[in-house]
């Protein structure tokens, strides 16, 4: 069959290859054709996709779906079912993982399959069983599906061997093409490409739902299969830098290290950073040695908060003393930092925002983030807020960080976009801030990227 895996058109300062899409479409490609577009990178808004439709006439359309691509989704649903009504829709990512259920009832008719977590196994055996006019769906681990007005659904299966899964196709991505407006919003070498070590998050993070789609349990791919993608990407397609975008690459020591060992001796001329953040308490002088002498240049940290109290709440397991000697520690490596900060969690309050304003005016930091808190569905924070009935003002069609889609109580959103756009101009109004920025930027195409977030993070209210 014909394949078609779409990235939705959003709001997302970040335009980067959709791993999850690259993994499926390896995972299909040997018994269907499959093509990959990215919206965001095309600049196909989802009136537009009647034409993509016309073009590629699949019988098949897979969409990846984030909370804020629930209209997308729905509307292209629809589409795609007055565009051919025998075409076979699914929808995999977050959303679907955390609430599948939501996720039919939103979509309506237009929707025919979903899955919960990871479709590397399953999505093969549906298409396969499909193709041949098999209906036996209750052994694709999984798979949700609407039967008889009901919604039901098989359970998901993490795979325990990551090379198996190969890599993503590449050579459907062409990642050279990708333009310098990544993740980490600057970059040392060009062009980029994101890849994936691990999978799974064993952290008890409250705001946090990322084990939803990946699992509890930590799984790693060999050393060697990662080497060889960095070698392809690097050999094949050109590219200079590398994203590991791992939620705790750095959580298994061993493992990292004896990576970075076998890096080094390849001696590439890459650089490479960590645009997710990772745990500052998995670090050590060894290690933190290795990632600055394989190309690291800068380490961005997941911080969150200048709270002991509210650290303690969202269950971060690390005090605001630890994070200064865990910052020391990286600023004695030489490595420039990144913090991001969350600010509006459940129970927050204006004096405990300023607080970690403040506290990440203090620390040695070359950037900052400033993410206004989100009830991430399948999160621990959002099933409190649910049982409390405080989710009904929640702005479900603009759940982006920058857009306080959640107000703690006591507080307005506008409170909370002005205390955010503060902590931002405190931070990067500071002359040897300002400086390192400029001399950062690589580019005049650098520039008009790094202008659209300002106005998308600063401006735009």
């Amino acid at each position: 069959m014909k394949v078609l895996l779409v990235k939705p058109y959003n709001l997302s300062d970040h335009i980067q290859p959709s791993l999850g899409l690259g993994y499926l479409a390896t995972a299909i490609r040997s018994h269907h054709e499959v093509t990959i577009l990215d919206c965001i990178k095309e600049n196909i808004k989802v009136d537009k996709l009647d034409r993509i439709l016309r073009q590629h006439h699949p019988d098949v359309l897979g969409l990846q779906c984030y909370t804020f691509d629930l209209e997308f989704v729905r509307e292209a649903l629809a589409r795609a079912k007055c565009f051919r009504k025998d075409l076979i829709t699914l929808v995999g990512g977050p959303h679907p993982s955390a609430m599948p259920e939501d996720l039919f009832r939103r979509a309506g008719e237009g929707l025919d399959f979903s899955f919960v977590g990871e479709a590397e196994i399953g999505l093969p055996r549906l298409l396969d069983g499909l193709n041949h006019g098999r209906r036996n769906l209750s052994d694709i681990p999984g798979l949700v599906w609407r039967e008889n007005d009901r919604i039901r659904s098989n359970p998901q299966v993490f795979s325990e061997d990551l090379d198996a899964l190969g890599m993503p196709a590449w050579d459907l991505i062409h990642p050279e093409t990708y333009p310098e407006s990544q993740h980490g919003a600057f970059y040392q070498k060009f062009p980029i490409a994101p890849i994936m070590v691990t999978r799974g998050c064993p952290y008890p993070c409250t705001f946090c739902a990322a084990h939803v789609v990946s699992g509890r349990k930590i799984r790693r791919r060999s050393i060697d299969h990662v080497l060889g993608e960095i070698q392809y990407l690097y050999s094949k397609f050109g590219i200079r830098e590398f994203h590991v975008v791992d939620d705790n690459f750095t959580m298994d020591a061993a493992y990292a290290k004896a990576l970075l060992r076998k890096l080094k001796v390849m001696n590439l001329d890459m650089s490479w950073a960590v645009p997710n953040g990772i745990r500052m308490d998995t670090l050590d002088e060894e290690l933190l040695g290795l990632m600055k002498d394989t190309g690291l240049y800068l380490i961005s940290l997941g911080i969150e908060s200048g709270s002991d109290r509210i650290l303690k709440r969202i269950k971060k397991g690390i005090t605001t003393a630890k994070i200064r000697e865990f910052v020391r520690m990286i600023q004695q490596a030489g490595i420039d930092m990144a913090g991001f900060f969350i600010l509006g969690f459940p129970g927050e309050t204006v004096e405990t925002i300023q607080d970690t304003i403040r506290f990440s005016t203090e620390l040695p930091l070359k950037r900052a983030n400033y993410f206004t808190y989100l009830p991430f569905p399948g999160s621990e924070s959002y099933k409190l807020l649910q049982a409390k009935g405080e989710l009904q003002d929640v702005d479900w069609t603009h759940f982006y960080f920058m857009n306080a889609a959640y107000v703690p109580d006591g507080m307005t959103r506008k409170a909370l976009k002005r205390l955010q756009r503060l902590a931002f101009l405190k931070f990067y109004l500071r002359p040897h801030i300002m400086l390192y920025q400029i001399r950062s930027i690589r580019s005049l195409r650098h520039l008009f990227f790094l202008a659209k977030r300002f106005f998308h993070w600063i401006v735009m209210r």
